[in-house]
């Protein structure tokens, strides 16, 4: 599999509007990061998860092509409101793109998108929506062979269970403050683990720096790629200071799995 991170930044992105901050006014690009999210390549199948409003541009720069299926780790806005960029993906290809959702996003999605899920669709039969609890198969749009099986992570962002996933020996989890211990189990052996680190200083809804240090310790993967990072996190100098199987990521940055 190849995971490139489409984007490493908050709600708010970075740099922040209004703000002087040495991160903000920072000329590393790696500290330049749109709103997060992923996308992934295994064989000729194209899997993106999240879809924040960021999305059109991130699939530009990142020259995606076509999309398989789309996961949801939850339905804040950060994370879905791009959704309706989706549209150029229905234009050579009448089958349509699968998407998965936790059980409490999936009215949410409905509620934010009626005109997709409602009684008066402007794009009928053109994102199939399900609920992700067990572990499911991703199959191609386009005739391919290929086909993935998913498992989803029910983790917690501050009290709201939201969704990571598991796509063979990678994982995923973004916006997380807490993982319940039945849930370590389905991430031992990871090649590669994506996972939330928001800034040094503790948030009631995500993992701090060091928090995030402890559970990468904890699942023992064999590399930690760090994101969902705020404007306290300046590249190079949180870098530094990270054990060796450990890195920030950075938007466009892509890994081998």
């Amino acid at each position: 599999m190849q995971i490139t991170l489409l984007g490493t930044g908050t709600s708010v992105g970075v740099p922040m509007i209004g703000c002087d901050c040495e991160t903000c006014q920072s000329s590393d690009p790696r500290d330049a990061r749109l709103r997060t999210a992923c996308h992934i390549q295994a064989g000729n199948l194209s899997i993106v998860i999240d879809t924040g409003p960021d999305f059109r541009e991130q699939m530009l720069r990142a020259k995606i092509r076509r999309i398989d299926s789309i996961l949801w780790t939850h339905h804040h806005y950060d994370h879905v409101m791009g959704l309706d960029d989706l549209r150029p993906y229905f234009f050579d290809c009448s089958v349509p793109i699968a998407c998965f959702a936790h059980r409490n996003s999936i009215s949410s999605l409905k509620r934010i998108f009626p005109y997709i899920w409602g009684n008066r669709l402007m794009y009928p039969g053109t994102l199939d929506l399900s609920t992700a609890e067990e572990m499911f198969v991703i199959k191609s749009r386009y005739g391919d062979p290929d086909c993935i099986h998913v498992t989803p992570i029910e983790v917690f962002h501050g009290k709201m269970p939201i969704n990571g996933y598991r796509l063979g020996n990678f994982a995923y989890l973004t916006d997380v403050s807490h993982i319940p211990d039945k849930e370590y189990v389905k991430l031992k052996h990871l090649d590669l683990l994506v996972l939330d680190a928001l800034r040094p200083m503790k948030h009631p809804r995500h993992f701090s720096i060091e928090e995030a240090i402890g559970v990468a310790r904890r699942i023992g993967a064999q590399q930690t790629i760090f994101t969902h990072m705020a404007h306290q996190v300046l590249h190079a100098r949180e870098d530094a200071r990270l054990p060796k199987t450990m890195h920030l990521g950075y938007d466009g940055m892509v890994i081998e799995s």
